[in-house]
């Protein structure tokens, strides 16, 4: 059962990689396309800063999910490197069980402002993107990277942290 859901993990985080490196791209293309435009045609593409902000943001919710698996998140742990072994395993376990409840907390109060959102299909002003799209990719992230540490703490899966499994 554990190298079956191990397995779909890893092809989630295969899938993430993916879709932050398109979503990267797409950034970059369109920023390529609006330069080219204002230097050499003298026009440039509206909203673009806009759509390129909303990709960013995609890239970097979607794309924390396989840095939550490995275990590579921002930390302030020079003062818990120091701990004996057993006491800083114990604090960077707590870490992660705060950081599953903060997560899960942010999804679900995030879920009012989503609905609002679709309900009175509020729009960027560029664009015209609805904008529960780039709203609804912190709850989505978020709610991956709480279910990828909660699943490595579940299995144990020491080779996440260690550049193995999610690697």
């Amino acid at each position: 059962m554990t190298d079956t859901i191990l397995r779909g993990v890893r092809a989630l985080l295969a899938m993430l990689r993916v879709l932050a490196g398109v979503l990267l791209a797409a950034s970059v293309l369109l920023n390529f396309a609006n330069v080219v435009g204002r230097y050499f045609f003298s026009t440039s593409i509206y909203w673009a800063e806009e759509v390129m902000l909303y990709l960013m943001v995609a890239c970097v919710f979607l794309g924390n999910g396989v840095v939550a698996w490995s275990g590579r998140q921002l930390r302030m742990d020079v003062v818990v490197k120091m701990m004996p072994a057993r006491l800083e395993t114990a604090l960077m376990l707590f870490s992660e069980l705060v950081f599953i409840a903060v997560a899960v907390v942010i999804v679900v109060f995030a879920a009012p402002v989503i609905r609002d959102l679709w309900l009175f299909d509020q729009r960027s002003q560029s664009a015209d993107v609805p904008m529960v799209i780039p709203q609804i990719m912190v709850p989505i992230g978020l709610a991956i990277m709480a279910a990828l540490v909660a699943i490595r703490l579940l299995t144990g899966a020491k080779d996440a942290a260690s550049g193995g499994a999610g690697h």
